[in-house]
């Protein structure tokens, strides 16, 4: 009998276990975003696996192979070697006009939404956040992502982060619709999916998370989504790293800040940074809009980015170091192989060449030419230090990445993801300090330059989070704030349909609590259940009032305005009871539903006068 009980037991404690899972499912949310962030990392981190094989074998077959163009590529980054083809540099502005043309004619044809989304994939994950309720089509993802695979490896200007995070954003999206979840979780998960791309693509998990919560605002983060984003670039990271190894991207000595001597350098270099911030900030826009926006008015979409795949491939023609990412070269300014001159150009010449890219409506990310443009300025500032003072600026590469993060902080208004990211990126935490001070600077210095179109300064501004500012209102006011306490009538369920005629007659109210005969509330009566019974003459006498009630609804003084609204919406009353807290069955009085409009109304038109 006792080895029947174990059995039984034992076979019950796994379905016990899925059955405690669930309620913990459904009533902890920290428990839900563990599972929902685990989802979206795997996904995630497999998305851009495939999505980095995928462009490192285009890359390689289409430049390295075929037009015969050799780029340096960083340590962590060379996936494919071989024989240099022979040189071919005539097929660069094919190669990138054609995928101009083809990804144009996607656009326009499937998701022509996406041409008017932002600057990359990375604000058309802002957009999607503030304005689209976190919905994005599977498609806009899909063909972004593949057509910046295109654009990439036939030499175009971008980086591959804003297609990962879109593809990450877009898969967090679609998941969120299929659980049926609300739109608050929704994109909550949508910048879970966008943090495992970032997170894994730039083998940066704690960066990537940052960055993903921080990009939607200029001012504020998404604290919500700390937990899932975490989560969802921890895994998709650990994914990531078990197919490509966990080398940083850079291959590069580690660095320290050791000189106090130094701050001044550091200063120069977020003045520095800050300049080439506005610089490629301002002359992308005004690629973007004063040149092709205008030509896209009279040609459209396809020839439009077809032009501007043009006029890139013919400067990659003759300037290769500007083609793709770019990441190389990095490397090459850390160990210092680059000239003064050489970063000058590449500071210059990456900026216009990544807003003949991107500005024309090619797919790919702005995260990696800003990288490259911060980092190149960086380069100029260290050397320059190094060759006037040797002494100090002992370390003149680890300018070069300072500026990435520096550079990137001004421009995107976000300067704790990056400087993380740059950190892990080295392994290490001893540039911090100058990290920070000139993250900080470079933030400041920049003022209303923003590289994202579609983001917000803080969540007051977020379509997003309009409910939220509502229900903070209406939680500070309490029933007892509003309503006044006064006589109320109260209903017997035994008084018939007669009586009751001759009672709201001589009433105003509208919503009658009702009691049974042992003085217990019952339920609410309302003028409306009455009126279709007026004209029953022979009912008069057969319907009572325990007949007509709604359900009881009843709140108390101590009830927030917000709790009271709900009570209101879910019931469709006009009035509900309020009761003593400590006899639920006594009625002080009647809160009615325009008293919470009004007070809402008025704590609004007081706000905004103590802001002026």
């Amino acid at each position: 009998m006792a080895a029947k009980i174990i059995r039984s037991r034992a076979k019950l404690a796994p379905l016990r276990a899925w059955r405690s899972f669930k309620l913990a499912y459904k009533n902890i949310s920290s428990v839900r975003w563990l599972l929902l962030g685990s989802v979206a990392g795997v996904f995630s981190g497999l998305l851009a696996s495939a999505f980095y094989v995928g462009l490192e074998g285009c890359q390689f077959l289409l430049l390295h192979h075929f037009a015969g163009v050799a780029t340096p590529a960083p340590a962590g980054e060379e996936l494919f070697h071989g024989p240099l083809g022979a040189s071919r540099p005539w097929l660069i502005p094919v190669m990138i006009t054609a995928a101009a043309l083809f990804m144009g004619y996607l656009v326009q044809r499937f998701v022509p939404e996406a041409d008017t989304s932002g600057t990359d994939g990375t604000d058309s994950m802002i957009k999607a956040f503030h304005q689209n309720s976190g919905i994005i089509r599977p498609l806009v993802p899909l063909i972004r992502s593949s057509t910046a695979i295109l654009t990439i490896a036939t030499g175009g200007s971008a980086g591959r982060e804003g297609p990962v995070s879109l593809l990450g954003a877009g898969l967090g999206s679609y998941f969120a619709m299929w659980l049926k979840l609300t739109a608050k979780e929704r994109r909550i998960l949508l910048l879970a999916g966008a943090a495992g791309g970032l997170g894994a693509i730039f083998r940066a998990p704690l960066g990537g998370a940052l960055t993903a919560i921080e990009v939607i605002y200029r001012e504020d983060f998404e604290a919500e989504a700390i937990l899932p984003a975490v989560l969802s670039s921890v895994v998709a990271y650990t994914i990531f790293t078990f197919f490509f190894g966990t080398d940083p991207i850079f291959g590069i000595p580690h660095f320290e800040f050791r000189e106090i001597r130094e701050i001044p350098f550091y200063l120069l270099l977020a003045l520095v940074c800050s300049a080439a911030a506005w610089f490629y900030v301002r002359t992308f826009y005004f690629i973007k809009y004063s040149v092709f926006a205008r030509i896209k008015k009279k040609i459209g979409i396809m020839w439009t980015t077809g032009l501007g795949g043009l006029l890139m491939g013919i400067t990659g023609y003759f300037f290769p170091q500007l083609l793709s990412g770019g990441y190389g070269w990095l490397e090459m300014s850390i160990e210092g192989q680059l000239t003064i001159g050489f970063l000058v150009f590449l500071v210059v010449g990456k900026t216009i060449a990544t807003g003949l890219t991107m500005g024309s409506g090619m797919s790919g990310g702005m995260f990696a030419p800003a990288l490259f443009v911060g980092g190149a300025a960086g380069g100029i500032v260290g050397q320059l230090g190094n060759m006037w003072r040797p002494d100090i600026v002992t370390q003149p590469g680890s300018y070069t990445l300072i500026g990435m993060a520096a550079f990137f902080a001004g421009a995107a208004n976000a300067p704790i993801g990056p400087l993380i990211m740059v950190c892990e990126i080295t392994q290490g935490y001893g540039l911090l300090a100058p990290l920070m001070l000139c993250s900080a600077l470079c933030l400041v210095l920049c003022g209303n330059v923003s590289l994202y179109e579609n983001q917000v300064d803080n969540k007051f501004d977020s379509p997003a989070h309009i409910d939220d500012a509502t229900i903070n209102i209406l939680e500070q006011l309490k029933v007892e704030d509003v309503y006044k306490p006064g006589k109320v009538t109260l209903l017997e369920e035994s008084i018939t349909l007669k009586a009751l005629t001759h009672i709201i007659a001589d009433t105003n109210e509208l919503c009658f609590p009702v009691k049974n005969h042992m003085g217990e509330l019952t339920g609410i009566l309302t003028v409306q259940n009455v009126r279709k019974w007026l004209f029953e003459n022979h009912l008069f006498e057969l319907v009572v009032v325990r007949d007509l009630v709604n359900p009881l609804v009843r709140i108390t003084p101590d009830t927030d305005l917000y709790l009271a609204l709900l009570k209101f919406v879910e019931a469709d009353l006009s009035q509900i009871p309020v009761v003593d807290p400590e006899d639920s069955n006594k009625v002080l009085g009647m809160l009615n539903r325009e008293n919470v409009f009004n007070a809402y109304s008025q704590t609004i038109k007081r706000l905004k006068e103590e802001e002026q």
